[in-house]
């Protein structure tokens, strides 16, 4: 009898993760908190350690056609480091592992490596160690990193509570908009050689795509202002994603509103430019890096001047009510359809 096969697909990651995740139990005391969230949690006595790990892999993650070495080193750095801010955590280590394929020299690994050490230099990181490999294809990239936090101030996803005010860093859809312009101009270039990409006009949004920064600026700002969120996620699948995370995990229903969703205008001309509805970027478009997380409502008058945090909506009671309420007024149901890895 042939065995049923089922194509990962049919779980996508994160049914795949939750499927594993439930498929293992935590033995020890020290593990905290496990798989389902930015980082794992371990106990350590007076604070929590923090755990997180992410792989980089060319192709789906990245183009080397047109995406410098120095700056994909920086980011896989800077995508771990807001894993663990996003749990109100302080990176502190970094272990990296390569899989390199015979077509990179070793100016190029110098390269990728002087990008690793400006972002370890950027978010006071070490580099501790790691493992180097030989890959058949592509370059592989998997970045472990370790951050600790005060164990009253470890923020995890489940924390919402009804009526959190629900706020978010930055603006967002910037570098999915950087990443359209990118290979609409690796298209032009295969097609004519001699075109030269006009890409100085698109800085900004090129730059959220190729070089994003963690927003630790923004930890530090909370804990200065003795703030503590109820719930956190970084923004790496999409905004509609992350708040569907947030609430599944806290139990609790999402309402935002559409005009406070902050949109650079660079990324709203260019959304416009390539027939994309700029709301639609901001929800779904992915890899902006920021932090979307939920305050008491208690808090709110400590932070309401910050000129990067943004309050877009609220948590409601209803777990199974994910809305957003147009420009028009208009309730409109929320879907995320942010990258999918499978």
């Amino acid at each position: 009898m042939e065995q049923k096969r089922t194509e990962i697909a049919h779980l996508g990651e994160f049914g795949l993760i939750e499927r594993i995740k439930n498929s293992f139990s935590l033995a020890n005391d020290s593990s905290h908190h496990g798989i389902g969230d930015d980082a794992a949690v371990i106990n350590i006595g007076q604070e929590n350690l923090l755990i997180s790990t992410d792989m980089l892999i060319e192709g789906p993650h990245f183009d080397l056609s047109y995406v410098p070495l120095q700056h994909l080193g920086y980011k896989a750095v800077a995508v771990n480091v807001s894993d663990i801010a996003a749990m109100n955590g302080i990176p502190q280590q970094i272990v990296v592992s390569l899989g390199l394929s015979n077509r990179f020299s070793l100016e190029a690994v110098d390269a990728l490596y002087e990008g690793i050490k400006a972002a370890c230099k950027n978010y006071k990181v070490d580099l501790v160690g790691g493992d180097t490999t030989s890959s058949p294809t592509g370059l592989v990239i998997s970045i472990t990193v370790i951050g600790r936090s005060e164990k009253p101030k470890t923020v995890l996803r489940s924390g919402a509570k009804v009526n959190d005010i629900i706020c978010v860093t930055g603006d967002l859809g910037a570098a999915f908009m950087g990443l359209q312009v990118l290979e609409r101009e690796k298209q032009v270039f295969k097609s004519n050689p001699e075109m030269q990409p006009d890409l100085e006009k698109y800085e900004y949004i090129i730059g959220r795509q190729l070089k994003p920064e963690a927003r630790m600026d923004i930890i530090f700002d909370l804990a200065e202002k003795n703030v503590v969120p109820t719930s956190m996620i970084d923004i790496s699948d999409g905004l509609a994603s992350e708040l569907f995370h947030l609430a599944k995990n806290s139990n609790t229903g999402i309402k935002i509103f559409e005009e406070k969703v902050p949109v650079d205008t660079m990324t709203y001309e260019t959304a416009i430019e390539f027939k994309i509805d700029p709301i639609t970027a901001a929800l779904n478009g992915g890899e902006d890096y920021e932090l979307l997380f939920t305050i008491n409502p208690s808090d709110f008058e400590k932070i309401k001047n910050h000129a990067d945090i943004h309050f877009i909506g609220h948590m409601h009671d209803n777990p199974k009510q994910h809305v957003m309420i147009s420009k028009q007024g208009t309730v409109v149901p929320l879907q995320a359809q942010g990258w999918k890895h499978f």
